[in-house]
């Protein structure tokens, strides 16, 4: 590793639309992608970046700052600023690669394997000049409130942990979530019921181990997200997929499918990825279930809070009176993808057995940035930003279904949802029957649009569509990047 400062392979135009700062910070990153600064490489003070530049200073410490909240940098007080010995689970290089020596011979994978490399992606692939055009899962980076967020870590840093690692999470961090759920999803909780966790997969494999002997069966959405019925059969579990209606997965329907099911795993504020609202009736007759079964339903909210016409709408925790419901939170797509913190809302009665097994089992998740989420939690900025994403992703969302509809109207149709942050396209007139819509993904991946075919999410007989994230991409970028889409679609039908 260099012991001295790196000289940065990036330059600023101030003549080009995108501000100065997210120059920087796109030439940083690219520069960190293509591993021109390799790991651990010491950056140059920001007042010699800024000379060195030609610009403010300010310009590089917001630049700085967004990377370091984004996972790309580390900075502490006192100390030179770096970039980080592990980058984002999400960051991938997308300009050029390094060039490399010989491969060899490709690997042989196990069938599970090959279906896992099957999966849909969700990884970060922007186009050039359209960021994160259309990738999933993305929130709006240039939205964050990364000087807020900065100064909260930056305490955390200095003060250093005020408690030991717990493999239930930070007690500041379930209590502040337990308080902000009690009030923005009206999910009434304390904070011994929250689990902080690393993911939603890994609570399945938990939840599934404790609740369930293997060979029992569990209810999944379909369509619906692969990984969570590899989770569920990796451990040991009968995965049974339920097709949906408008109104979300129906209990009568599974029971007729698999009537000894004693697990479902639902998504009723936003169903992903149709974006159906599962209906009052629907969610009744589930909780029913539940009861009549001594069954369990896991519930992820996973963009709940994200509804465009009229209130969110009440999770189905909120409904539950026999203790069958537990609730499933992520930060990733609210705030930042680098945090990696989900989190469980248990009913009481599952309280004891799962702290005990996280204590015998662990790990802890992440305990850098739990303290700074609580404040941030606390202090009101996370209700902020929720308002204000919003109103910035209704927006969004309305800019790509007109762009669609004036440049691209023969090869798909874009209809709005009423909430979420993806929309599906669905073929139009001019897509041609014999494009699958995998084929038409890869050819949107080398035209720099990010895309992820409908039919990865079937177990049965596919849907075909396409979909695009829209929560990451600034208006003025979204009709440039459709007309890209609808070149590439045009060339490959």
């Amino acid at each position: 590793m260099p012991r001295g400062p790196l000289p940065l392979p990036v330059s600023l135009d101030p003549a080009a639309a995108l501000p100065l700062h997210v120059q920087l910070r796109e030439g940083l990153r690219t520069a960190i992608l293509d591993r021109r600064l390799p790991r651990g490489a010491r950056l140059p003070a920001s007042r010699v970046l800024a000379a060195d530049l030609g610009c403010a200073r300010g310009t590089v410490v917001l630049a700085l700052e967004q990377l370091t909240a984004e996972g790309y940098l580390t900075a502490r007080p006192g100390s030179a600023t770096r970039v980080a010995a592990i980058l984002p689970d999400d960051a991938v290089p997308h300009s050029r690669p390094v060039a490399r020596t010989a491969l060899g011979p490709a690997p042989a994978l196990s069938r599970r394997g090959a279906e896992r490399v099957r999966a849909p992606s969700q990884r970060y692939m922007a186009g050039p000049g359209v960021p994160d055009a259309f990738a999933l899962g993305r929130p709006a980076l240039d939205a964050f409130p990364y000087e807020v967020w900065a100064r909260l870590l930056q305490a955390e840093w200095r003060h250093g942990p005020a408690e030991r690692t717990d493999p239930r999470g930070s007690a500041a961090l379930r209590g502040a979530i337990a308080a902000f759920l009690a009030q923005a999803r009206g999910v009434v909780c304390e904070a011994d019921d929250v689990i902080v966790t690393a993911g939603i997969r890994q609570s399945l494999r938990l939840l599934a181990e404790l609740l369930l002997d293997p060979g029992e069966t569990a209810w999944v959405e379909e369509p619906g997200f692969p990984g969570i019925a590899r989770a569920l059969a990796g451990s040991g579990l009968r995965v049974v997929p339920i097709p949906i209606g408008p109104g979300g997965l129906s209990a009568s329907r599974g029971a007729a499918a698999a009537p000894g099911a004693r697990l479902a795993v639902v998504t009723p504020a936003q169903h992903y990825p149709l974006g159906y609202a599962m209906s009052l009736e629907n969610r009744l007759d589930l909780l029913a279930w539940a009861d009549a079964a001594s069954g369990w339903i896991v519930e992820d909210d996973y963009d709940g809070a994200y509804r465009y016409a009229g209130r969110p709408l009440a999770p189905l925790r909120a409904l539950d009176r026999g203790g069958r419901v537990i609730y499933v939170g992520s930060f990733s797509k609210l705030l930042l993808p680098a945090l990696g913190l989900s989190y469980l809302v248990l009913p009481r009665g599952l309280v004891a057995p799962v702290n005990q097994a996280l204590a015998e089992t662990g790990p802890a998740p992440p305990g850098i940035g739990q303290w700074a989420l609580a404040r941030f939690i606390e202090d009101g900025h996370l209700a902020g930003h929720l308002r204000r994403t919003r109103r910035l992703y209704a927006l969004r969302q309305d800019a790509l279904v007109e762009a669609a509809r004036r440049h691209a109207a023969d090869v798909i149709a874009v209809a709005p949802m009423e909430g979420g942050m993806h929309l599906i396209a669905r073929p139009g007139p001019a897509w041609t029957p014999s494009l699958a819509d995998h084929a038409a993904a890869a050819a949107l991946g080398r035209a720099g649009i990010s895309a992820v075919a409908l039919s990865a999410y079937h177990a049965g007989a596919p849907e075909p569509g396409l979909l695009l994230g829209y929560a990451a991409v600034p208006e003025r970028a979204i009709e440039p990047a459709v007309r890209r889409m609808a070149e590439a679609l045009r060339l490959a039908s």
